[in-house]
């Protein structure tokens, strides 16, 4: 395992997802919940940096490695998987949109390895519209979280309305990668 400052804040990601988790099983009594709300969104945002900031100073740095790019996109699958499976248990996201998403990506992750164990892993690299799926999914699961009225919106329905829309872009882009891994598909 190779200890760089990107891995490093990889395994933050991975830590701070039971940090997110716990504070909603704190009681009312302990910490209020807008208190609740408030902190679990700080936590997970932070966590939601630190998945942009490893792979920039990864680039950025030269440290690169396989074990980073290994660890990375599980991270990844965690807390977007713990978020979900969450706010599905507070009743503020629905079920199967929770379900799409996180199918979509056991589906490609398990794409991705077998088209790398084929050679043919650059055919389904991450592209513009994963990581436009993956902006609304970030975005949806803040305003989930954090729950309150914000600037005297409701970012429940601002949440709702962006995991809709992170779960149709889920369903495209994992069409996407399957019509690309098709000609691998069929000659397998």
């Amino acid at each position: 395992m190779t200890y760089n400052i990107p891995n490093l804040l990889t395994w933050l990601r991975i830590l701070l997802i039971p940090v997110f988790v716990a504070v909603f099983y704190l009681s009312d009594q302990t910490l209020a919940p807008s208190s609740k709300n408030l902190i679990a969104t700080l936590v997970f945002a932070l966590a939601a940096v630190t998945d942009w900031l490893d792979g920039y100073l990864a680039r950025k740095l030269n440290q690169t490695s396989a074990f980073g790019a290994f660890l990375d996109p599980v991270a990844d699958k965690l807390m977007v998987a713990a978020a979900l499976i969450l706010l599905v248990k507070l009743n503020r996201a629905d079920a199967m949109l929770a379900f799409i998403i996180i199918g979509r990506e056991i589906t490609i992750s398990a794409l991705r390895e077998w088209m790398a164990k084929v050679g043919a892993s650059k055919s389904v690299a991450v592209s513009m519209l994963g990581k436009i799926k993956t902006a609304f999914q970030m975005i949806a699961i803040l305003l989930l979280l954090y729950h309150e009225p914000l600037a005297g919106l409701p970012s429940q329905l601002a949440g709702e309305i962006s995991l809709y829309l992170a779960a149709l872009l889920t369903l495209w882009s994992m069409g996407y990668y399957l019509m690309l891994s098709m000609p691998q598909l069929r000659g397998r």
